[in-house]
């Protein structure tokens, strides 16, 4: 009986999205996804030894609300900046460029303009249009506001200042 009852709130739980972790998926499945149903997409750029990408995958990626909101609104993608795979999308194949201890992967290069820091997050459009890189640790509070301007298309219609001033996050920090 115990083990109907999980299952039938694991079932619950799977079957409403209701998601306490972030739907990760590589950059290849998700432009594959949003070939046949468009969604915005978000890229975290970290590296293995990143302490901050992993401050930001605790506190922010796993809080609740923000994980909930970006599987339901956002392909989330993670690269690895130092990834030694090629990644081929389409015609051209980025690769891992060896440089002094470490290197750099070219896609994650591409996205961040040359400007390797970590971590970074990338948001593109439906299109794949590519609509703004951020740098650095951001607080879930912060992420909030700014995957809601993004996800929502408030960024077509007002300023961030303007948005701030109309919208209360449900994230108290």
């Amino acid at each position: 009986m115990k083990r109907l009852i999980l299952a039938s709130v694991f079932v619950i739980i799977y079957t409403t999205g209701f998601s306490q972790t972030v739907q990760w998926y590589t950059i290849e499945e998700a432009l594959e996804l949003n070939k046949k149903e468009p969604r915005k997409i978000l890229v975290d750029v970290y590296t293995n030894w990143c302490g901050w990408c992993k401050v930001m995958e605790k506190n922010t990626y796993n809080n609740k609300i923000i994980a909930e909101y970006i599987n339901k609104t956002f392909y989330n993608v993670k690269l690895n900046a130092e990834q030694k795979e090629d990644i081929k999308l389409g015609e051209k194949t980025y690769k891992f460029v060896p440089q002094g201890r470490r290197g750099y992967h070219e896609l994650a290069a591409a996205f961040l303009d040359g400007k390797m820091s970590y971590p970074s997050v990338v948001f593109f459009d439906e299109k794949i249009r590519r609509l703004q890189a951020i740098q650095g640790y951001i607080k879930a509070k912060r992420f909030d506001d700014i995957v809601k301007f993004i996800g929502e298309d408030y960024f077509k219609t007002s300023t961030w200042d303007e948005f701030l001033a109309n919208y209360e996050s449900r994230i108290t920090e």
